[in-house]
């Protein structure tokens, strides 16, 4: 048995379930049902007999199986009846304004390897390309300049100085 000839059947099997129940996604649920027992009891096919009135059929039987069985009262939810939550925005400014201030803290070496991968999502190696430093030098900016970051905007700034190491 050929996968395909099953996959090609999914379009009528569909539109047939689509039909008989009148509800999108239950009908879709359906199909999903009718092709995981299709897969499941593949075995059970006849090659040379007909794959689709035996797909029609296992869809047929399941049919009959959730009309028999009791199941929970549902109500179809359209997508304008959703009422999708929103986060508040009303810091969204401060936080800007903080990181801008904070990113003006940083060294320029740092501040340009972190707003090139942060902004512009360059890889390392076309960061390394662009302001002509090796890769590895890339890497031990971004590293100092993420943690430089992290403490001035956590309040950190005796910290964040710059160390000399001599």
């Amino acid at each position: 048995m050929d996968s395909r000839a099953i996959l090609a059947e999914i379009p009528r099997l569909r539109r047939y379930a689509r039909a008989m129940l009148g509800d999108r996604a239950a009908a879709d649920d359906l199909v999903q049902d009718t092709l995981e027992r299709a897969w499941s009891r593949l075995f059970q096919w006849r090659p040379g007999s007909d794959l689709r009135a035996w797909l029609f059929g296992i869809m047929h039987n399941l049919r009959v199986d959730q009309l028999r069985r009791p199941g929970l009262s549902t109500q179809s939810i359209g997508d304008d009846d959703l009422e999708l939550p929103t986060r508040p925005t009303q810091t969204d400014a401060l936080e800007l304004r903080d990181i801008e201030s904070a990113l003006n803290h940083l060294p320029d070496e740092q501040r340009e390897v972190l707003l090139l991968v942060a902004l512009e999502e360059m890889s390392y190696a076309d960061i390394a390309t662009t302001l002509g430093i090796p890769v590895g030098t890339v890497m031990s900016r971004l590293s100092r300049g993420r943690e430089r970051l992290r403490l001035i905007m956590n309040g950190d700034t005796a910290n964040a100085r710059l160390r000399v190491v001599r």
